[in-house]
């Protein structure tokens, strides 16, 4: 049976229509006219690597107020979570099963990663797919870029592009578990003066579908532009977005799913049978709608952030061969976690045990505290680039510096504890600093070659953790990532168009902050990916198809063990052999012009050789884990099916009044994951198939530039199914507990929206 939905899965696959309207490795879309920034750090259409272009128009048929993660779900190889289980608030994405600390991803060509944690958090720039312009996901290593390494992906995010004309836009869209977006755009044009302005306003509102999962996100974008002359401009970008969610990222027992209450009972209670929770917390877990059960029941328990993007850009065209392109950035984020904690010892906030009036000692309270974050990210990025006939060249690099301040206060304690009592404050900082130069030489009319060399320099000092402030690093890398590769154009006529390329590429990446606290005595080594690729494209006038073979050999790669600390992040470890091997396919059909198919489909193996599990051993009086020697195993949350795809019926053609009508019909498929490295099928996650519907409506009427109505019935079959997750094992009383705990996502939800363009 299991066969034959794998089966089923990758027929529906190559049948199906994806995003977009073409597979997107064979559009060879040219860009030469994307800013000078973009162009330095993308794949050209002659690049030997496999990516997808995503474009402003693919965005705005999806953009209903869900997270960027989310509105690229159906580009190959993509699985995305979220948090709140609605897409709205903390989401993700993995890319080949590599998570979003592994995604390089650039905000016009500006590294976008947080410095220590190496993470993208798409919640702190809310209601981004309103101002994209264009992105570029490349898979596997792909060509250098800024930041930090590219160990799965890398995505390039451009959102510079101005109003060609005055105009203004209105998007109003609403739907389930009130989930609100109000967006307002509007541009001035290109001004005699060579002035040009541009600005958007977002919030977004949404419950969430697990329970006190809410978020509040609100944005601005603020683009000026000044063509000084016909070679010379000038932008600048200010972009900031504020957020409050409910704290969601504990997940669900996975008793509590499958409604086995004396199996929960079990996990939260100690040796004498008593609750570890509070009878509020109790009275939660037992009587809460399983799928939407959220352990935090404090109202305000709650994530608070504010991030602001400052980039200023300066392009000039030397000649017809040579531009050049040079930016300042500076990235300022703030915020804290809310939460309350029962049963805080006094000694872990600095204090002495408090002794009450009657002579009792106390030794712990219940309190309410802020974990804080205050970071401070700035530098400049360049790039030269010569075109000459069959040659292009480009140099570029960017300088990168990180202060980054750690703190938290006590808000209120039960006993005892004065109010805003700070009882941490640590400092970190880093700079990276890359340099690479890359070239494309033609020869003859066929072969293209690739080269492309990175030396990147990073130096890291942390002065302490919040639960060992004692504990301090400072850490240096020196990475040398070179790339090379062929594209062969095997025919390239009006009809029909064909290349197939290779390419061999090495990414090193330096660990991050979480994997040197976790690893306070012997030290997380760096990691090295060699990544080695070949693909084959053909295009006809309605149809192409495509095949990249992938083969990713790892050195020393931090694996996720499946244990989680106490704000949600995977704690890991170094291990000395892994390898991602697959193929991806995609293909796309227009039969007529009222009916289009394309799909995807990636088949992949993902290993780890001589693997071992360490589980506390709670029976070994001398505190020494029980070590499991596993041998070759499946790297955790890298499925070995991921399939996307669906139908587009277009019925309206030569229309008054340029009226469309689309409707999509939608589907994905996610094979098992495991939530650890131990391919145990009771530490997994389920398989799951989902189905879509999204239709689409717009009319080109006065007063209105264009009028349009927009509809996203998401997973109309209602499945139950989880995303995400994580699990725990230990040894006690002789025998080993299992944890496992899942992320549930919605059921069958709906958005609905308005768009008016002036």
């Amino acid at each position: 049976m299991r066969k034959n939905k794998v089966l089923i899965a990758s027929f529906m696959a190559m049948a199906a229509t994806a995003q977009g309207q073409q597979a997107d490795s064979t559009q060879l879309k040219e860009q030469s006219l994307a800013p000078v920034e973009i162009r330095a750090l993308r794949a050209g259409t002659k690049s030997p690597f496999a990516k997808t272009e995503v474009s402003k128009e693919d965005l705005e048929k999806v953009n209903l107020g869900q997270d960027l993660p989310i509105l690229l779900q159906y580009t190959p190889s993509a699985v995305v979570t979220s948090d709140a289980g609605a897409g709205v608030g903390y989401t993700g994405i993995r890319i080949r099963g590599t998570d979003g600390t592994r995604i390089n991803i650039t905000l016009n060509g500006i590294p976008v990663n947080e410095a220590e944690s190496q993470g993208a958090f798409f919640v702190d720039f809310p209601d981004m797919a309103s101002s994209v312009n264009s992105i570029q996901l490349q898979r596997g290593v792909g060509s250098s870029t800024n930041g930090a390494g590219a160990f799965g992906a890398t995505m390039s995010i451009s959102t510079l592009q101005q109003m060609e004309k005055a105009g203004a836009e209105t998007n109003i869209s609403a739907g389930s578990f009130n989930t609100q977006k109000y967006t307002v755009k509007a541009g001035t044009g290109l001004l005699e003066n060579g002035l040009q302005f541009d600005v958007r306003l977002s919030k977004i509102n949404s419950d969430g579908f697990l329970d006190r999962s809410a978020s509040d996100l609100r944005a601005l974008q603020f683009v000026a532009g000044w063509k000084a002359s016909e070679n010379t401009s000038f932008r600048f970008l200010l972009m900031t977005g504020k957020e409050k969610t409910g704290q969601a990222w504990n997940g669900t027992p996975e008793e509590k799913l499958r409604g086995n209450d004396s199996a929960l009972m079990s996990h939260y209670t100690n040796n004498a049978g008593v609750l570890y929770f509070t009878r509020q917390d109790s009275i939660n877990l037992f009587s809460s709608d399983p799928r939407r059960y959220n352990y935090f029941t404090y109202n305000d328990q709650s994530d608070n952030y504010q991030q602001d993007y400052y980039q200023f850009f300066f392009d000039h065209r030397f000649s017809n061969k040579l531009t050049a392109n040079a930016a300042l950035f500076f990235t300022r984020g703030q915020g804290f976690y809310n939460e309350y904690k029962v049963g805080q010892s006094y000694s872990d906030y600095g204090l002495s045990d408090y002794i009450t009036p009657s002579n009792d000692t106390l030794t712990s309270t219940d309190l309410i505290r802020q974990l804080w974050l205050s970071t401070k990210y700035y530098g400049g990025v360049y790039s030269l680039m010569y075109t000459h006939q069959k040659t292009r060249v480009t140099l570029g690099g960017s300088v990168a510096l990180y202060d980054g301040e750690h703190y938290g206060f006590v808000k209120w304690a039960e006993h005892n504890i004065p109010a805003d009592h700070k009882w941490y404050h640590l400092h970190a900082n880093k700079s990276d600093i890359n340099f690479y130069g890359k070239a494309e030489q033609e020869i003859g009319k066929n072969l293209t070659l690739y080269g492309d060399l990175q030396y990147r320099a990073v130096s890291y000092e942390m002065n302490g953790f919040r639960k060992n402030p004692t504990i301090a690093h400072s850490v240096s890398y020196g990475f040398f990532n070179p790339k090379g590769g062929i594209n062969y154009t095997l025919r390239n006529t009006a009809s029909q168009r064909q290349r197939a390329y290779a390419s061999v590429a090495v990414a090193n990446k330096e660990p991050n902050r979480d994997d040197f606290e976790a690893s306070p005595v012997n030290l997380p080594l760096p990691e090295r990916l060699t990544d080695v690729e070949a693909g084959y494209e053909i295009a006809g006038r309605k149809w192409n198809a495509s095949a990249n073979l992938y083969y990713m050999m790892y050195k020393d790669q931090l694996i996720l063990t499946g244990k989680i600390n106490d704000v949600g992040a995977y704690t890991r470890t170094n291990v000395a052999e892994s390898y991602r091997a697959g193929i991806e396919l995609q293909a796309y059909a227009k039969p007529a012009y009222w009916i289009a198919f394309n799909g995807n489909l990636t088949l992949s193996q993902n290993k780890i050789l001589n693997f071992n599990e360490y589980q506390d051993d709670y029976d070994d009086s001398l505190g020494r884990q029980k070590v499991i020697a596993h041998g070759t195993t499946d790297i955790a949350f890298s499925p070995g099916i991921i399939a996307g795809g669906g139908v587009t019926f277009s019925p309206l053609r030569n229309m008054s009044h340029g009226q469309q009508l689309e409707l999509d019909v939608m589907g994905k498929y996610v094979g098992q994951q495991y939530l650890d490295n131990t391919s145990n099928d009771a530490r997994s996650i389920d398989a799951y198939g989902l189905c879509d519907i999204r239709i689409r409506y717009s009319i080109k009427m006065k007063p209105f530039r264009e009028l349009g109505f927009n509809i996203m019935l998401n997973n109309v079959l209602n499945r139950q199914y989880e995303s995400n997750g994580y699990t725990y094992s230990y040894v006690y009383g002789g025998a080993t507990t299992t944890q496992n705990f899942f992320y549930p996502q919605a059921g069958f939800n709906w958005l609905a929206g308005l768009n008016i363009k002036w």
